[in-house]
């Protein structure tokens, strides 16, 4: 179906008049013309919440109050579209919508969560041919060089570290696309697939019927692949597996959960792999966070910028810079219509890029701690995810509230 803009655009007008199929696809047109990432619909005793997540923050949707009434039929009208049971209200589900909303193709992850006050939705888009390229994710010109040469390699790990919504997903997908030709087999094992990939073989992890990551991996070797991306590594089994198919010849993209880039090593270690076995399989490990991007209808330069200066200095432990600090403007949004008045609109990434270089792969195999393996890093050049963030404070893309919201500040 193609879901366009109604006459009566207002969600208020939609639910007075009681017509579910127009209320949920103005719903969905709304979330998608907002920019949203998700949509949450959350019962609670005496209320209905509609809420959306954009660029990473959750907005209440303008919704009448007795949408409460229609809690029932909203929620079956979903089922039906995510070709979901619409008896079944005790367990949770899980189902997918396609359709074309203005012209666009879009397809709607739905979960379905039972609550002691009715089941709670969650709808995550998806604009089918959203994928980013490498250059457009936000890594800095020297990363992004080394990443576009790592990515050639015909074997090694490559890891992508970070939090849940942190963009791992989309950075994997943007090397794989980046790479991907005629001449190379891929196939990826994700869970769940979120965006289509055409060329590549992906295939969606089924625990319920035995089909894991481990069991994907093993599989998948005997369809003669060239490249594997592994959605992430959350097991030891997982894990050996990943890094003897990187040893036997094969590009391997995965994701991590660490906190940084040097924490994804020891992480390894931890989980029963060989210290020399990591050390000669991972070829590098990219943590990230996202921030939101100054809205640039209404960026404009602070005037009294001396204590974000000395915030700045002292963070990057650099009295200096090495610039002249009155060159220096710092930027934030006052607010607009655009950008919902946040003074935010968009995101980018923020980058820790650590190689495994002959001096830090000895450390490696001397079991080393993080800390002493993200010192040996810095020496030889690496930049923290703080230091990113910090440079793109002082380029005008982002704040340094944003920086501080995502990075641990380590003020000592």
């Amino acid at each position: 179906a193609d879901i366009v803009p109604s006459k009566s655009e207002d969600l208020q007008d939609m639910a007075e008049d009681a017509s579910i199929i127009k209320f949920v696809n103005q719903i969905l047109l709304e979330a998608v013309s907002e920019r949203a990432t998700d949509i949450h619909i959350e019962p609670f005793e005496n209320d209905l919440k509609i809420r959306y997540r954009i660029d990473g923050v959750l907005y209440d949707a303008a919704i009448p109050a007795t949408v409460k009434y229609f809690q029932l039929p909203i929620i079956s009208r979903i089922k039906i579209m995510a070709g979901m049971n619409i008896a079944e209200r005790r367990l949770p589900q899980d189902g997918r919508i396609k359709l074309k909303i203005t012209n666009n193709e879009t397809d709607i992850r739905v979960s379905i969560l039972p609550t002691p006050y009715g089941e709670s939705v969650d709808l995550r888009i998806l604009s089918v041919g959203m994928l980013y390229s490498l250059p457009t994710l936000g890594l800095p010109e020297a990363d992004l060089q080394i990443l576009e040469e790592m990515i050639k390699k015909p074997h090694g790990i490559i890891f992508v570290t970070g939090p849940t919504g942190s963009g791992k997903t989309t950075t994997l997908y943007a090397c794989l696309t980046k790479i991907k030709d005629s001449t190379k087999k891929i196939i990826t094992i994700e869970d769940p697939i979120e965006y289509q990939i055409e060329g590549v073989t992906q295939i969606q992890v089924m625990p319920k019927i035995g089909l894991n990551f481990a069991e994907g991996l093993r599989s998948s070797l005997r369809h003669d692949p060239d490249i594997m991306m592994v959605g992430e590594v959350r097991d030891t089994e997982t894990a050996e597996i990943a890094i003897r198919v990187a040893l036997t010849g094969h590009l391997v993209f995965s994701t991590l959960h660490t906190n940084d880039a040097a924490g994804a090593i020891t992480r390894l270690i931890d989980m029963g792999i060989e210290p020399f076995l990591v050390s000669s399989s991972v070829e590098c490990i990219i943590a990230q966070r996202l921030v939101r991007t100054i809205c640039p209808k209404c960026k404009v330069v602070i005037k009294d910028k001396k204590d974000i200066l000395k915030k700045l200095a002292f963070l990057k432990q650099q009295p200096d810079f090495g610039i002249n600090a009155d060159k220096i403007n710092i930027y934030h949004g006052t607010g607009c219509e655009d950008c919902k008045f946040t003074g935010y609109r968009g995101r980018t990434g923020i980058y820790e890029f650590l190689v495994l270089s002959e001096p830090i792969s000895e450390l490696v195999v001397k079991k080393a701690s993080a800390d002493q393996i993200k010192r040996k890093a810095l020496e030889l050049g690496m930049h923290t995810l703080m230091q990113d963030g910090l440079e793109k404070v002082i380029k005008g893309i982002t704040t340094i509230s944003e920086v501080a919201r995502v990075c641990e500040l380590k003020q000592e």
